[in-house]
């Protein structure tokens, strides 16, 4: 083994995805063997390292290389039951590269799994009769899984969205219903599982497919109902530029002008008025949704209300934002806040927000002063509320009121920018409220 690629397998080990990009840069072996003489991309597979994985194969690493126990990368990947260590391995255009023999290998080992679960699978091949540990972790940039171990091993329970992508990478029309049992199996929205068929079923353009989908929205359990929910979300933005795009818009919004005043489960309900807001729904419309909707007895529904009205606001929709300023729940508040901060205030709308910058819970406080700080309030009590906030114990707020200052080309920006401090959290790095200085010092530049 050469220095390059020991260090690689250093690398690999330590998980260092910018690292082992690198050295594959400068000529290691993307098939080196690691310490224990198997390739290098099986110890990624392993540690589930997805990013690691991907560097390997795109280099050139070969996921279908067979080891000595008969296995391949491929295979150990499909064990491992991670979608994103699975879709990483398989690398580019897998039915160009592999046999069909070899597809049918890997979709039965993914169907295996998928069907007897890692839980039952992982006590059959250990013969361990002590208890299976189980913890929910992250999966790749998208939701969680569920991480078994028993016996030494480790096997995470992504194998339905496994066998879902698997089955779309080879063009295998599965029936939408199998789709959606996989999605609602194991109860949770943030499940790989239900994401891998969310966007299969969003890619899958035909008016058959379609119909099968949204017959869902009908089913007796809430599940599949947000399971479909969830899927016209994706088609809102996925499908804007493929053909018969028009079509796809129309009856999204057809169902769900339909479908929104029937729900009567309050999850369903509030992510049926989240999809309105993103999917273009008319604004004449949105609005008489969200004002039937501004009194609903949960309040992750009324969370959704304020999004639903355009600005300016009516007088029936500020009347609905005002009395959602003052509704209980502290995420209600927020929503209403932000709302209201974007419009030309009265004396009443004044009062209602700058008492909510005093609300004693954060994210009302943060929503609020951040709503003042961009609106369209300029009047001198306003601004003096705006330095008052830069007293404040959070940095955010502190943020949010410099950022108000610069707006208005307040002559005390330079000092509040010193006030907010340094912004180390990585949340900031993009944020748009950090060059509100440099933007203030660009416009009040003296003239050459």
């Amino acid at each position: 083994m050469t220095g390059r690629d020991a260090a690689l397998a250093a690398a690999v080990r330590a998980g260092d995805t910018a690292r082992v990009r690198d050295l594959l840069g400068a000529g290691a072996d993307p098939d080196a063997a690691g310490e224990d003489g198997l390739p290098v991309l099986c110890a990624a597979v392993a540690a589930f390292a997805y990013g690691v994985a991907e560097a390997l194969v795109e280099a050139g690493a070969d996921p279908d290389r067979e080891l000595p126990d008969g296995t391949t990368p491929l295979l150990r990947a499909i064990e491992g039951g991670s979608p994103a260590v699975f879709e990483a391995t398989l690398g580019r255009e897998p039915r160009l590269r592999l046999a069909p023999e070899r597809r049918e290998e890997l979709l039965a080992a993914a169907r295996g799994w998928y069907e007897e679960g890692p839980a039952t699978r992982l006590r059959r091949l250990t013969a361990d009769p002590g208890p299976v540990r189980a913890q929910a972790v992250p999966e790749g940039e998208y939701g969680t899984l569920t991480e078994h171990t028993l016996g030494g091993r480790r096997v995470r329970d992504g194998h339905g969205g496994i066998l879902t992508g698997l089955e779309w990478a080879f063009r295998i029309l599965t029936p939408p219903a199998e789709l959606v049992a996989r999605a609602v199996r194991h109860g949770d929205p943030e499940h790989a599982d239900w994401w891998a068929s969310e966007w299969t079923l969003s890619q899958r353009r035909s008016a058959e497919t379609w119909a099968e989908v949204v017959a869902f929205h009908r089913h007796p359990d809430p599940l599949p109902r947000l399971f479909v929910a969830d899927v016209l979300d994706m088609h809102a933005l996925t499908g804007g530029s493929t053909q018969h795009a028009g079509w796809y818009h129309r009856e999204r919004l057809k169902l769900l002008g339909t479908w929104v005043d029937v729900e009567d489960d309050a999850v369903v309900l509030a992510r049926l008025l989240r999809t309105l807001v993103d999917g273009g729904f008319p604004e004449a419309e949105a609005e008489a949704v969200g004002l039937r909707h501004a009194g609903h007895a949960d309040a992750r529904v009324r969370r959704r209300v304020p999004g639903l009205f355009d600005r300016p606001l009516t007088p029936r929709a500020a009347g609905a934002v005002r009395s959602l300023c003052r509704d209980p729940d502290a995420g209600v508040r927020a929503a209403a806040a932000e709302s209201l901060g974007g419009e030309a205030p009265s004396v009443e709308d004044r009062t209602l927000l700058l008492a909510l910058l005093a609300d004693a819970d954060p994210q009302v406080a943060r929503r609020a002063a951040y709503a003042i700080a961009r609106g369209a309030d300029r009047s001198p009590e306003t601004t003096e509320a705006l330095v008052r906030l830069l007293d404040a114990e959070d940095q955010d707020v502190r943020l949010s009121a410099a950022y108000g200052l610069a707006l208005r080309d307040d002559p005390r920006t330079p000092a509040a920018y010193a006030r907010v401090g340094r912004l180390n959290s990585p949340e900031y790095e993009h944020d748009h409220r950090a060059d509100g200085l440099w933007r203030w010092k660009l416009r009040n530049a003296p003239s050459s």
